[in-house]
This record gives structure tokens, C-alpha cells and sequence, in this order.
């Protein structure tokens, strides 16, 4: 029989509600571990974001602190408007090396830009899925080719055979350079290309085609500037490695401290000058830190190209 005295029901609603209060308990400390959990892994990721822009910090620091000494010794015109780089006669002019920087950096987008764009709308708009399937991991696999095979080919194979085409006892130079960067870019550029104009919409193309407009017209006049964002990304992401070469560049430019007025005449850049120079001179001379200074400079140039690519991406990102 169920007991209805006031007593019983009131014995009855304590043990309720302390059942209630004692299964709510687990709930609270769950939530609380989450929070923890929570609180913990966003530090985390704080901290390790820190820790990458701290690392930065500390290089561009370095880099500059070291490479500043050079004026000292080194007035700022005679470094940056000299062409006498003669460390041993105390000539420290680093503007062939500046020079020779964005002449190869220039020669390398001239070849490499209209290249790329082609394989990109050949991939993304002519070729069938098969064919597409199968040059995409041809081109990814050329972005993971090491930089000194590259110019070890450039080396045995394109020097010999630009100085049998042009009769140049010495093929090494700008040229060569360029040509072997233009490879070793063109898959980069070619890929980031083909997903931008992978990315727009088929109504566009549809659009275009309803006006009368055939295929060669569509891509040009519709799809190229709707993907046109995404392309100067990725020739910017590809100018970017091209400029901070070493290797490849090394092994192919000649590697002479004068200004070249040919094609085919050596000459130096940035990172070939200081990875040849570097191993032999003295930490806390005029000449490495001429060296430093050398290295701060593509630093910066480096920096800015991406500041200039995140701005564009931020704005396409607004404008989509």
C-alpha cells in the first residue's frame, strides 16, 4: 500500500532531490574539464603561433643587427649604387648583386608566367578527366624534385647545349639561370593557376556560351580575369621561391662579380654571392657583415611578396 502521510512524502522529495543533486555532479565537473580542456588547447595554439612569429622576429633581428655593421665601414651609397665588389681591396658595391637579383627574377616571370597560365587552362578547361588525373601528380612530383638536381641537369645539359647553339665559349650566365628556373616554377604556378580557374563558377562559362561566345573567348575574356586573383597568387608564390634560389642558381649563373649586358656573359645574384662567399671570411669583418646585410635584403624583398600575396587573397576573399 503507498504510504500518503505528509511525513512519508516529504522523506520521500529529500531523497529525490538529493538523488538528483548527487547525478547532477558528474555533469558539472565534465563541463568543467571541458573548459579546461578548451582553455588549455587555445594557450596552446597562442603560444605556438607566438613562438613562429617569435622565431621571425629573432631572424629579421639578427639578420639586420649583424648586416647594419657593414655601415660602419661602408658608407650607405657606396653599398647599394657600387658595382665594385672587391672585398679585398675594401670595395664593398652590392648592386650588380641587387641588379643581377631582379634581372634574373624578371627573366624568370617573362618565361615562366605565360607558360604556366597555358598548362593551367589546358588542364583545367581542354583536357579529359583521364588526361587531367594523370598530369597533376606528374606536376606535384615536379614540385618535390630537389633543387640541386636541377641545376646539376642545368649544368651538364643546358649549359653545353646553349653554348653549342650559340657558339658562346661561356653559356653560363642570366639565361641559363632563368631557363632552369622557369622549370623549377612552372609546376608550382601551373597548379595554384589550374585550382583558380577550377574555382569559377560554371555559370559563367555558361553565361559566356548563351551570348555566342566560343571557348577561346570564354577563357579569355571570362575565365581568366574571374580567376585572375588566384593566378597572381600563385606567380607571386613562384617569384618568391625563384628569388630565394641557391643551388640550382649556383651552379648555372657563373657566379663573377660584374654586371652582365648579355644573356650569356656570368655574373652573380643575392644567394649565389653569399653561399660562395660566406664559408670564408671572418665572423667580425666589413665583409660578412656586407654578407648579413646581403641576407636581410632577400628577407625583406621575400616578406614583402608575401604581404603582397596575403593583401591580394584577403581582397579576392571580399570580393567572392
Amino acid at each position: 500500500m503507498l504510504d500518503l502521510h505528509p511525513t512519508g512524502q516529504a522523506s520521500a522529495s529529500a531523497e529525490l532531490g538529493t538523488s538528483l543533486r548527487a547525478g547532477s555532479g558528474p555533469s558539472f565537473d565534465r563541463k568543467a574539464r571541458l573548459r579546461l580542456f578548451n582553455s588549455a588547447f587555445k594557450i596552446a595554439c597562442i603560444a605556438a603561433a607566438g613562438f613562429v612569429c617569435l622565431i621571425l622576429l629573432c631572424i629579421l633581428f639578427f639578420m639586420f643587427r649583424t648586416g647594419i655593421l657593414t655601415f660602419r665601414d661602408v658608407s650607405f651609397s657606396e653599398f647599394f649604387f657600387s658595382t665594385n665588389w672587391d672585398p679585398e681591396n675594401e670595395s664593398y658595391g652590392a648592386l650588380l648583386f641587387i641588379f643581377g637579383t631582379f634581372a634574373l627574377t624578371a627573366l624568370t616571370l617573362l618565361f615562366s608566367v605565360p607558360f604556366s597560365v597555358i598548362i593551367a587552362i589546358f588542364l583545367a578547361e581542354m583536357t579529359p578527366a583521364w588526361l587531367r588525373n594523370l598530369l597533376r601528380p606528374v606536376l606535384d612530383l615536379l614540385v618535390g624534385i630537389p633543387s640541386v638536381v636541377y641545376g646539376f641537369l642545368g649544368m651538364t645539359l643546358l649549359v653545353p647545349m646553349l653554348r653549342d647553339l650559340t657558339g658562346h665559349e661561356l653559356a653560363d650566365g642570366l639565361l641559363a639561370a632563368s631557363i632552369v628556373l622557369t622549370i623549377m616554377v612552372l609546376p608550382t604556378i601551373s597548379r595554384i593557376s589550374d585550382d583558380a580557374i577550377t574555382a569559377v563558377p560554371k555559370k559563367y562559362r555558361d553565361a559566356s556560351y548563351a551570348l555566342g561566345s566560343n571557348r577561346f573567348q570564354t577563357i579569355v575574356r571570362v575565365v581568366i580575369p574571374a580567376a585572375s586573383r588566384g593566378i597572381l597568387y600563385a606567380v607571386i608564390l613562384g617569384m618568391a621561391r625563384a628569388i630565394g634560389e641557391t643551388m640550382a642558381v649556383v651552379m648555372v649563373i657563373g657566379n663573377t662579380a660584374q654586371i652582365a649586358d648579355s644573356l650569356f656573359k656570368p655574373t652573380a645574384v643575392l644567394t649565389s654571392n653569399i653561399v660562395m662567399q660566406i664559408s670564408s671570411v671572418e665572423f667580425d669583418s666589413t665583409w660578412n657583415h656586407a654578407l648579413y646585410m646581403m641576407g636581410f635584403l632577400l628577407l625583406v624583398i621575400s616578406l614583402l611578396m608575401i604581404v603582397v600575396m596575403r593583401f591580394l587573397q584577403q581582397r579576392g576573399g571580399k570580393n567572392a
